[in-house]
């Protein structure tokens, strides 16, 4: 229950399986404490990859957008 996860999906895993501990009631104190700073370490973890998941789809997207210029044919009248 220490160290990085190796994927998104391993930490969501990992850290539905503590919020199933706590809302079960059996933890000791001391290891629903140790539980929740791990969640908090794998939420930590999960947002990080989501925010760099969204920078990495905006920068995508804006490279996939063409130039206004490059792409719209221009209209002048004569």
């Amino acid at each position: 229950m220490t160290g990085a996860p190796a994927t998104f999906e391993e930490a969501q895993r990992e850290l539905e399986q503590i919020v199933q501990q706590l809302e079960s009631g059996q933890a000791t104190l001391d290891r629903a404490f140790a539980l929740w700073q791990r969640g908090e370490e794998l939420y930590r973890f999960c947002v990080g990859r989501l925010d760099a998941a969204q920078g990495e789809i905006e920068e995508l997207a804006q490279r996939a957008k063409p130039a206004s210029s490059e792409t719209q044919p221009s209209h002048e009248s004569s």
